[in-house]
């Protein structure tokens, strides 16, 4: 049975139209808010100066991981950059092929070890589909079916600590639960409901112990302004 793809409806509606739409965002910490469709077609020229950096460090073959709308694809296509992107959602790889992009894989990346890569790219906090701290692990290990020799991981991540902040600037967090960047969100758009998935959130100290761990070395790039960070990992 195909699974509901809320993300994916949303991308195709808006191509065909333009009309200004929204998708819901539903988590367990925090109230429900809406991830403007629009936003996820936008321009380089648009782009936050963490994504418009970690494109610019794209180098040799490049595989965008959760490439979503594909406007990260294109600006590299646009550069002569030999990249493919990667995503699960079906609606999201109808939208990318549609729109230009020319290398579309249908799937999910840890299941995916066909080709191997220079740069493995995730960007607009896509390293959270890893979901859990284990999840961040097993994913990195899989990397190194992917990676070519002297390859690289960019990525976005953000410390999600503040959410958890008391008016008093004391932090609550029940610690017999999960590590606190661990979110669970689902999505709506037009009725149609999404399944519910993990999202994980990794401050960089976490994400940099759990690196070496798995044989990477962590180099932060560059901080943005709203808890962010976009580094880069590569193997001993």
């Amino acid at each position: 049975m195909q699974k509901a793809d809320p993300f994916g409806n949303a991308l195709k509606d808006y191509l065909k139209d333009q009309k200004d739409r929204n998708i819901i965002i539903h988590s367990d910490i925090a109230e429900d808010d809406v991830m403007p469709v629009p936003y996820l077609f936008r321009a380089y020229a648009e782009m936050p100066k963490l994504e418009q950096t970690a494109l610019d460090m794209c180098k040799g073959k490049v595989l965008d991981i959760g490439g979503g709308s594909g406007s990260h694809a294109l600006y590299l296509q646009e550069k002569g950059i030999d990249v493919s992107v990667i995503d699960i959602s079906e609606g999201a790889a109808e939208v990318m092929k549609a729109r230009g992009v020319q290398n579309v894989i249908l799937g999910d990346i840890n299941a995916y070890d066909t080709e191997k890569y220079d740069t493995l790219l995730l960007l607009m906090n896509g390293i959270g589909l890893t979901g859990t701290l284990d999840g961040f692990k097993q994913f990195l290990m899989h990397c190194k079916n992917l990676l070519k020799p002297n390859g690289q991981i960019v990525f976005d991540s953000s410390d999600v600590m503040y959410m958890y902040e008391e008016e008093d600037g004391s932090v609550w967090i029940n610690m017999m639960n999960e590590y606190h960047g661990e979110v669970e969100f689902s999505m709506e758009y037009n009725e149609l409901k999404g399944e519910p998935f993990k999202w994980l959130y990794l401050d960089y100290e976490m994400m940099t112990q759990l690196a070496e761990q798995c044989g990477y070395k962590a180099e932060l790039i560059a901080e943005g302004e709203h808890h962010d960070y976009l580094a880069k990992l590569t193997l001993m």
